[in-house]
């Protein structure tokens, strides 16, 4: 049956960044699929995904971390895999973002909102592949932006991370795709989060991406899930390097 092929059932999930937004959303989605679910957060502030994931019979685990800090993710994997078993999927979505004009941008966040973005994906990523390569089996998917293809505004850094996200991507599938891993990127347009409240309800801003959106308005959170249980599934077996956007069709205009 083709339901059958987007079952996650006894596979574990790693989501970083997973204790709101799109995070919670997509860790939410995956435990509805049949996963449990290990939790990376900063604040360490996970108590409604807990209950979800829980109240559906899955296992949950939590991990307080700065995905800025790279002693915060050492051992990160290995700790998920002792507490849970395994690890067969692994979300690299935590993130951020500062919007300055770019000759006056700070070097201390743009070192940091690279780190968060680029670093600790391949971090994690190469944690992670250190359990998967030998099972022959694993998803990667890492949480792009429809800034992976564009400029943006006075947001450098953010856009520079994610143009390295999505060749991060590509790179690791050719390296990985022979051997079980399916690495794959899902590249989300504007959605509603307490993240993007700054812009969408900006005076000007938020008008102006509201009019560029083709489908007349922003996304929301749980818009995000099913793809990411797509990626995650047997579903999406020979999908390889893709950088799928979600963005009401944004980048079609």
């Amino acid at each position: 049956m083709i339901l059958d092929l987007f079952k996650l059932d006894g596979r574990v999930a790693l989501v970083t960044g997973a204790s709101r937004g799109l995070g919670l959303a997509m860790a939410g989605a995956l435990a509805e699929a049949g996963a449990d679910i290990a939790c990376v957060s900063r604040g360490g502030d996970d108590a409604a995904l807990r209950e979800r994931v829980e109240g559906l019979g899955r296992k949950y685990f939590s991990c307080r971390a700065d995905m800025a800090r790279p002693e915060d993710r050492a051992g990160l994997i290995d700790r998920v895999v002792g507490e849970l078993g395994s690890l067969e999927i692994l979300v690299n979505n935590a993130g951020g973002g500062t919007r300055f004009p770019p000759e006056e941008y700070p070097q201390d966040q743009w070192r940091e909102l690279v780190e968060v973005h680029l670093h600790a994906a391949f971090d994690l990523s190469q944690q992670a592949a250190r359990h998967m390569l030998p099972r022959g089996r694993g998803k990667i998917i890492n949480i792009g932006s429809v800034m992976s293809f564009e400029g943006g505004l006075n947001i450098s850094a953010y856009a520079a991370a994610k143009h390295g996200i999505a060749g991060l991507t590509k790179s690791l599938a050719v390296s990985w795709s022979s051997r079980g891993i399916n690495v794959n990127c899902i590249a989300p347009g504007y959605f509603e989060t307490t993240m993007s409240n700054s812009l969408k309800y900006h005076p000007v801003r938020g008008q102006q991406i509201l009019d560029r959106i083709p489908c007349g308005r922003w996304g929301m959170p749980e818009e995000i899930g099913g793809l990411c249980v797509f990626l995650a599934s047997d579903a999406a077996n020979y999908m390889h390097g893709s950088i799928v956007e979600i963005d009401g069709g944004w980048l079609s205009r």
